[in-house]
């Protein structure tokens, strides 16, 4: 077999009005040595006839893969069994991607590349982020997300197969929602290099559908699958990696997502119920980060009813 540079992972499941369009972006890419796993997890619907009807005079080397239903984690980790690329590059089946994202993405030479994404909600689309350095160590990357100055998806990201394989990283099937994160947070600690594109090639398509949409207080796990990769990096003795999470990107989840709640109508004591029983106050006054985050913390401690009313009464005024 003729050395395959790129797999292109694509996990699908009942997705017959967005899979179409998905197929037509990754056919046409302008990158030729690349092959394209897709895997329909179990469908229902009309997925899979239209994934072999695109196919079936496409010119590139494919495979499809049906199985019975297992969640998106597991029909990513098949695409990742199945794969003979050098580097791994995931594509969800309701985006799609522009014609030059495997060329801006493939270096050849670092463990990870990254590309830009505009987020696509009906009509609008999203300012896609810029960046100064062209190059980074992985090292910097994990602690510039942990921080939260530099967030990422994880489809952003190509990475090298072998440090996928040789450290048995997978997607975690016990989990619906931070996955992706959790997956390449561990993979990055085993690279070296990662090259930034400012290149906006992927286009990630939200709607209604979505997990994040229908999760409800099922976003707060992602501050166990924190914890869990804080016991990873120890693991590793990356300890300083571990404190980080603990002190700043674990707060910071459980701060974000309260106000995620409230923004969106949740009633403030159902929303402090399911604080006080994940023991998130506790978790919350652990951060050790910036005076001003700091200061919005301790506010909300000493009387967390007095900051939901302040912080409803100026989110009307800006209303």
């Amino acid at each position: 077999m003729d050395k395959i540079d790129v797999s292109v992972i694509v996990p699908v499941y009942n997705s017959e009005e967005y899979i179409g369009a998905t197929l037509d972006s990754i056919i046409n890419q302008d990158f030729r040595n690349f092959e394209l796993i897709v895997i329909d997890d179990g469908s229902t619907d009309k997925s899979l006839e239209i994934i072999n009807q695109k196919l079936s005079n496409a010119t590139i080397s494919y495979n499809v893969i049906h199985q019975e239903n297992s969640g998106v984690s597991g029909a990513r980790n098949r695409g990742i069994d199945a794969a003979n690329g050098e580097f791994l590059v995931f594509i969800d089946a309701d985006d799609y991607v522009t014609g030059n994202h495997l060329s801006e993405l493939y270096n050849g030479q670092t463990d990870f590349s990254m590309v830009q994404f505009i987020k696509r909600d009906g009509d609008k689309l999203s300012e896609p982020h810029h960046f100064s350095a062209e190059m980074m160590t992985c090292d910097d990357l994990i602690r510039k997300e942990l921080n939260m100055e530099m967030p990422f998806n994880f489809w952003q990201l190509m990475y090298r197969a072998s440090i996928v394989n040789d450290n048995d990283i997978r997607f975690n099937r016990n989990l619906v929602y931070g996955e992706d994160i959790d997956f390449a947070l561990r993979a990055l600690l085993f690279g070296d290099l990662i090259a930034i594109s400012n290149e906006a090639t992927y286009y990630y398509v939200q709607h209604s559908e979505s997990a994040i949409n229908t999760s409800e207080f099922r976003r707060f796990e992602v501050i166990e699958i924190f914890e869990n990769l804080a016991e990873f990096y120890r693991s590793q003795g990356r300890e300083d990696l571990a404190d980080l999470i603990v002190t700043s990107r674990i707060p910071k989840a459980i701060f974000g997502n309260m106000n995620y709640f409230f923004y969106n109508g949740y009633d403030f004591d159902e929303v402090m119920g399911k604080m006080k029983e994940l023991d998130l106050l506790s978790k919350l006054s652990k951060y050790e980060g910036d005076g001003k985050f700091k200061s919005k913390i301790r506010l909300f401690l000493l009387s967390p009813k007095l900051y939901y009313k302040t912080w409803k009464k100026l989110k009307n005024s800006i209303d």
